[in-house]
């Protein structure tokens, strides 16, 4: 018979969590998407043609980016080896949306200095839960 591993505690906390935190980030996209008006609202006029001016590569990185992330959540709670690919193409997706917001376009000067830091907390919560999903992988405790 098989040795089953054991499922750590943490892997629940760190999957929900990022569930949560991941669910947060689906609903600025749908609500952005959607150009849902009391959700925009609390966007500059400036800040609302930046959003609404991407180039549809850059919608379609980051549409990867959010929607990996979540289903990357969801796989470590189901505790599937898959999530740590899955996150892994989230991560350089949130890469390649970085590169264009902060290198190639005004996305520092719209969004400013807060902008710039909570896409840096955002990547180290993406880089941190692919680098676990990795080492639950290689415990086998994701399978």
């Amino acid at each position: 018979m098989a040795n089953q591993s054991r499922t750590p505690v943490h892997l629940w906390i760190v999957g929900v969590v990022t569930l949560l935190w991941n669910l947060m980030g689906a609903y600025d996209y749908l609500m952005t998407q959607t150009r849902n008006e009391a959700y925009m609202a609390k966007f500059t006029p400036e800040q609302l043609d930046y959003f609404y001016g991407f180039p549809v590569w850059v919608e379609a990185f980051w549409a990867l980016a959010v929607w990996g992330s979540l289903l990357g959540s969801v796989l470590i709670l189901l505790r599937k080896g898959l999530a740590a690919p899955v996150l892994l193409v989230s991560f350089v997706c949130m890469v390649v949306t970085a590169v264009y917001n902060f290198g190639l376009s005004d996305g520092m000067k719209i969004m400013g200095t807060g902008g710039f830091i909570f896409t840096v907390v955002i990547f180290l919560v993406a880089l941190g839960l692919w680098l676990y999903a990795r080492a639950m992988k290689g415990r086998g405790v994701l399978a």
